[in-house]
């Protein structure tokens, strides 16, 4: 479970670096609220790069399991030999 500080929006303004940093090191969001309500949230960079990856994964997982149930699918034997003929096709093309 992520536990996520919750500051105000004048901190931002007024202590950007120590939330940075608190985002940084703590791996965890930090919501800055409007008017005491959720506004925004903010993640270190490195942490919003895991989670767009981990989302890209997680679509694509879908879609896999989506062809499987609409029975789009092939031995993976044929799968693996399409790919070394496209692999061998552009090594020719390269050279």
């Amino acid at each position: 479970m992520i536990m996520e500080a919750i500051r105000p929006s004048s901190d931002l303004r007024n202590h950007y670096n120590e939330i940075s940093k608190q985002c940084r090191e703590g791996k965890a969001p930090v919501i800055i609220t409007v008017n005491g309500r959720g506004d925004t949230a903010i993640l270190g960079l490195q942490d919003y790069y895991q989670m767009k990856s981990e989302l890209e994964l997680l679509r694509t997982l879908a879609e896999a399991e989506e062809d499987v149930r609409a029975g789009r699918i092939a031995p993976v034997q044929d799968t693996f030999a399409d790919i070394r003929k496209s692999l061998m096709e552009r090594e020719s093309n390269a050279v």
